[in-house]
């Protein structure tokens, strides 16, 4: 009876928190909530409240809640797909939640400190703002992507590469829009940010890669 602990009465438990937990950040900061959700090409939204950023930001922290909670909630569906049905236990998705939460915010620490060491901390503090924005808008569209992968019609393969194709391109325009948005203080610092990219955007899913390829 243990392989049953996992079930959708606990994926729904997870998906209305996530829901609880956007409802909060939009009543928190209401305004800023309807110009958060069409941050995709929105300049508006990112020049505002990227200057009113916080290091410890209450509707951003929100938001990131959310975001692990629905990354973690289609990580897990997509596995038992790939498991061919195998049930998760309950420490197993603390574990994936919790490495997914640290990886994140240890990446954005790293990522501040360079920033700091090669004197450009103006400019990637409003990247990463962008970037952080992208992600959190990332976790509210996975909320009905989840709803429907548990209640509507039974995940396959080429519908998980569908989203996650989905998500790659949503999350590809918004570091468009980002880099529009500051191309000036990037072409001014243009070296260092190409080391930047390549350090921490593009080697730690290359590692992480290999990683689960050699398990």
């Amino acid at each position: 009876m243990l392989r049953d602990i996992v079930s959708n009465e606990l994926y729904t438990i997870l998906l209305v928190t996530g829901l609880l937990v956007v409802a909060m950040a939009k009543l928190a900061s209401p305004k800023r909530f309807d110009d958060f959700i069409f941050v995709i090409g929105n300049y508006k939204y990112l020049k505002i409240y990227s200057r009113e950023q916080k290091f410890l930001d209450k509707f951003d922290a929100l938001l990131f809640g959310n975001l692990i909670l629905s990354l973690s909630v289609f990580s897990f569906i997509s596995y038992q797909h790939i498991t061919d049905g195998k049930l998760l236990s309950i420490d197993l998705m603390f574990k994936i939640s919790f490495s997914i939460a640290v990886f994140i915010l240890i990446k954005v620490l790293i990522e501040r400190l360079i920033g700091s060491l090669l004197e450009i901390d103006k400019l990637i503090d409003q990247y990463l703002f962008q970037k952080i924005s992208y992600k959190n808008f990332l976790g509210v569209l996975l909320l009905p992507i989840n709803a429907l992968l548990l209640f509507s019609f039974k995940p396959s393969l080429p519908i998980i590469y569908l989203i996650v194709i989905l998500l790659l391109i949503v999350n590809i325009i918004g570091l468009i829009t980002s880099f529009k948005t500051h191309q000036s203080l990037i072409k001014r610092n243009y070296f260092y940010f190409i080391l930047y990219l390549c350090t921490l955007e593009i080697s730690p899913y290359i590692i992480l890669y290999k990683v689960f390829i050699t398990k």
